[in-house]
């Protein structure tokens, strides 16, 4: 297939802000895809070349500048004036290749395998070079395209798409175009995480998706009780277990093989090779699913997120960094076992099952977990997480299946204080003064569906570290500049604590924070793994003592 046609599906896209006209369009295209096409397509279109959580490109808008000057013969000034004038790379490069003085007759043709297999090489490039290596891998394909498709190229490259693709389009879309239920096709992704393997299978009408050891399912996830005593009335049999601030782990055991994901299906392994030992030693079962909660720990106490965060974040001199943040493992579930799914049998037949494979140490342990119906017992247990340092307690329905990617209910999370807000920067202003070479306050937003809506500009309750640490990482992320104020990427996402919500009209969302700060970056949180708007409604809500 000649990428041209992909790029005109984009713009068709690109010209409708109505949901049901972008399942259409996509629902038509994705029909008229030959089987051998079908996958590359269906995760082109959705403006990236692996699924979600696989691998990341990691390419900088700096590098592009230098990909368009290099292609079209325009001047470090020139890119940067036509980036300013449109706020758009893509778009920039699109004007300066109608420039080009190239013969169009004289490329050769473009094809979707040719974009979607020089994109993927570009993660694998490291070491001496590896930055004109990839350039030189853009820089072909730009080359080969037209004006239009270098647009999109460019926009696929810095994974800034902008025609407002996501993932409940797409998956409505594989069900029109295959005739397909939606749910079902959800499910399948779920277990899968890839809407390309989905669509072939939808396709063929064989929507069958087998749990794999090694490849990643969408976590299930708490919902918010007002209080102990609420979470516990919710279910006829509970158990309640430690709610630890920590990071999110799925670890996959195959034999001598393992493999640890984060929350957002990343491959993590490589920075926990802790993790890895305690799993190969830990557990007896030869293959399994199961899930945890890693810590950072110092004296046998839990360190802030914040601080496990360095090794997640660490690419380079893992050693070093195994032993300066030891990590403690708290496993709390079990998805598969030997050839069998867990996934539909209930919480309490998981829980005792991974307790069978489960050598337990201080480091590689089961999660703190208590089966009552008794009140003071569990008060009394909530309160012991409280003292030791956690956040408070989850209590889970007992006769409950597993859902990934769902929050349905089933776990429901009771702390003591207000929920902190999990946000997208989506925008930052630079400084002034002492501060100038910062930027000194961010434009926060919340989810609201398969949007994001402004929740208010935070400007204070920074440190000069955290200033410091902001302003390195939004700066590969800038998509446009008016004055001081920058747009960036919406990939960042910040935990956010306060000291009340307030109803406000100036902002998208329609509510604002009364004194934000900044408690830790949530590197291991997406975009889609942000605090919902009808979360930050239920806060609300509940800090006024509604229900």
């Amino acid at each position: 297939m000649k990428f041209l046609r992909l790029a005109e599906l984009y713009e068709q896209l690109d010209g409708t802000t109505k949901k049901l006209e972008k399942r259409d369009i996509l629902a038509e295209f994705y029909k008229k895809c030959a089987d051998t096409e079908l996958y590359k397509a269906v995760v082109l279109s959705m403006g990236t070349v692996f699924p979600r959580g696989e691998q990341e490109l990691g390419i900088a808008v700096g590098m592009i500048k230098k990909v368009i000057e290099r292609v079209t013969g325009a001047s470090n000034s020139e890119v940067v004036e036509k980036f300013k004038t449109t706020g758009d790379l893509g778009l920039a490069a699109e004007k300066l290749m109608e420039k080009r003085k190239q013969n169009s007759l004289a490329r050769r043709e473009l094809t979707i395998d040719h974009v979607f297999d020089n994109l993927r090489k570009l993660p694998t490039i490291t070491g001496q070079g590896s930055q004109d290596k990839k350039i030189g891998l853009i820089a072909e394909l730009l080359s080969a395209a037209g004006p239009k498709e270098a647009r999109y190229i460019v926009r696929t490259a810095l994974g800034q798409m902008r025609i407002g693709v996501a993932a409940g389009i797409v998956r409505d879309a594989i069900a029109k175009a295959f005739s397909q239920d939606a749910k079902e096709i959800d499910r399948i992704h779920d277990i899968l995480g890839d809407f390309g393997k989905v669509a072939e299978m939808a396709k063929k009408d064989k929507l069958k998706a087998e749990m794999q050891v090694g490849i990643p399912l969408r976590v299930m996830l708490a919902d918010r009780a007002a209080d102990l005593k609420e979470a516990m009335e919710k279910f006829e049999k509970v158990a309640i277990e430690t709610k630890y601030d920590g990071f999110r782990i799925q670890c996959h055991k195959n034999g001598n093989d393992v493999k640890v994901f984060s929350r957002r299906m990343e491959n993590v392994t490589r920075q926990f090779p802790d993790i890895v030992a305690m799993v190969k030693e830990g557990v007896t079962a030869r293959q399994c699913i199961i899930e945890g909660e890693a810590l950072a720990i110092k004296a046998g106490r839990p360190q802030p997120f914040q601080t496990l965060s360095r090794r997640i974040q660490r690419k380079h001199d893992i050693e070093r960094t195994v032993k300066e943040i030891p990590v403690q493992v708290n496993l709390f579930d079990l998805l598969y076992l030997d050839g069998v799914s867990y996934l539909n049998e209930t919480f309490r037949e998981r829980w005792n099952q991974l307790n069978k494979i489960i050598s337990e140490n201080k480091s590689f342990r089961l999660a703190e977990h208590l089966e009552t119906e008794d009140f003071e017992k569990a008060d009394k247990f909530y309160k012991k997480s409280l003292a030791a340092g956690q956040e408070g307690v989850i209590v889970k329905n007992l006769d409950a299946p597993y859902q990934p990617g769902k929050r349905v209910g089933y776990w429901l999370k009771v702390k003591s204080i207000l929920d902190p807000l999990d946000l997208v920067v989506v925008g930052a202003e630079w400084g002034e003064g002492r501060k100038a070479k910062w930027f000194s306050s961010v434009i926060l937003a919340a989810r609201d569906k398969e949007k994001l809506v402004s929740t208010g500009r935070m400007a204070s309750g920074f440190t000069e570290e955290q200033l410091e640490e902001l302003t390195k990482t939004l700066k590969p992320l800038i998509i446009s500049e008016e004055g001081k104020v920058v747009t960036v990427k919406p990939q960042v996402v910040l935990e956010i604590g306060y000291e009340e919500l307030q109803k406000s009209p100036k902002y998208e969302s329609g509510y604002a924070m009364r004194f934000p700060r900044l408690l830790n970056f949530r590197s291991d949180k997406s975009p889609e793994d942000c605090t919902a708007l009808k979360e930050i409604e239920k806060i609300y809500n509940l800090q006024r003592g509604r229900k």
